[in-house]
Formats: structure tokens, sequence, C-alpha cells
């Protein structure tokens, strides 16, 4: 299969949760090529979360569709599975009681990664990373540390697309302002990949996106590289009309 021109798309992308009621998602198109980083920036409710939900094959559309690396959501929903690594801000999934690497161990194996496979990959990893001591107990790292072991878990299996659910929402500004920096310099100048994350902080798209789209009540409501004053412009207009 050739490689498609974007690595995320959305056509039409339509969710409601409850017949007839107000829906998560309007009609959401949005387009991002590969080795990009894009933010979805919009308040608490906006839909942010959703679409990455439905974009990770977690919940399905009502209407439209989307595509990763040109697999189709509903129908291609395995191989959108191998292409996507998914992080949220609050990694409460991990065991904390066992080791750092104990945890990779353990969600590699879900992967169906071989035991040679699992070494090697964590071994380069822990390298990229800069994770100077893997073996102690998951509870006793720093939260910006442990924000490092999401990600390495989102990688294990080597996906293109890494999707973001407020990925510095438990950290400290310092921590935050790091973690932005490795994202960006480690995962994708080094790596190539292509990232969409959520987030309601304005700063969090500073220097650190290649562009943002602005969501408001499911619908994007502008697109681009935008300043901080066409964000404020933008959502003063939206509420003004509303």
């Amino acid at each position: 299969m050739p490689e498609p021109l974007y690595a995320v798309e959305t056509i039409d992308l339509t969710k409601y949760f409850h017949h007839g009621g107000a829906k998560a998602l309007k009609n959401v198109n949005l387009q991002i090529r590969h080795g990009e980083i894009v933010a979805l920036l919009g308040p608490n409710g906006a839909g942010k979360t959703t679409l990455l939900k439905i974009l990770s094959t977690l919940v399905l559309p009502t209407s439209g569709t989307a595509y990763v690396k040109g697999y189709e959501i509903v129908r291609c929903e395995d191989d959108v599975k191998k292409s996507i690594g998914l992080v949220t801000g609050e990694e409460r999934s991990f065991y904390w009681r066992l080791t750092g690497r104990q945890n990779l161990e353990f969600f590699a194996a879900l992967y169906n990664l071989k035991k040679n496979q699992i070494n090697e990959r964590l071994d380069y990893l822990f390298n990229l990373f800069e994770i100077e001591n893997p073996d102690k107990r998951f509870y006793e790292y720093s939260a910006g540390i442990k924000q490092r072991f999401g990600l390495i878990r989102c990688l294990l299996h080597e996906p293109d697309v890494i999707l973001m659910d407020e990925p510095t929402k438990s950290l400290d500004p310092f921590s935050a302002k790091s973690l932005r920096e490795f994202i960006k310099e480690t995962i994708v100048k080094k790596t190539g990949k292509t990232v969409l994350f959520t987030t309601h902080r304005l700063e969090e798209i500073k220097d650190f996106c290649d562009s943002a789209a602005l969501m408001s009540q499911g619908e994007i409501i502008a697109c681009g590289k935008l300043s901080e004053e066409d964000i404020y412009k933008c959502f003063s207009e939206r509420h003004s009309h509303s």
C-alpha cells in the first residue's frame, strides 16, 4: 500500500452518545501530515477526548469516518491499532509495586513481542528516553519519569502515530516544558512520529506545535498556525454568537 498523503484524516466525523441528544462531535474535518505535531485545543467538553477515542478505535463514530495511515478506522481496526500509540495524562494503569522494566515487559507481552524482541526494544527505548534506572519500583519515579514510561509503553510496538490526551496534565510547569521538548526533539525529530495531542493550555502550542485545531462544542472552529491573539479572537467570536 502506497504511503497516504495524511497520517490522520477525518471526514465529516460526527458522534452523539444518546439518540437526539447533544452531539459530542459535529462534522469534524482534519488533516495531519506525517511528522507533524498538532494540538487539539479547547475547554473541557469541547470534544477533544472523544475525537482521540474514535481515532483509537475505542469509540465508534455515529457518521462520517477517519483514516489513520490510510486505514479506515472501522473496516481496518486491527491495522489502525498497530499504527497508533495512545498516551494519557494519568498513568494509573501501571502496576506501582512492579519495577519500570517489569511493567514494560508485561505490556510488551500483550503486544505478542518475543522475549529477545522485548529486551532489544527496551534497551533501545531506555537509552532513547534517558531512563537511568529502569529497575526501581514504579511508585518511586517522579511524575515526569512516569510520563516517559507512558511514552515508552506506547512506542513498544513501533507505531507511527502517537495520540496523547493531555499528556502534561499532572506535571508541574518545568516538567511539562521538559516533556514537550522531549516529544519534539526525540520522538518527532529522531524517530519521525506524528503526534496529535489534546490540551486546554495555550502555552502548550507556542513554539511546540506545527499547527493547532481549536475545538468548541464538538466543532473545529479554526485550524492552522495560530497565535494567542487568533485563539482569543476565535473563542470570543464563537461565544458572542452562542
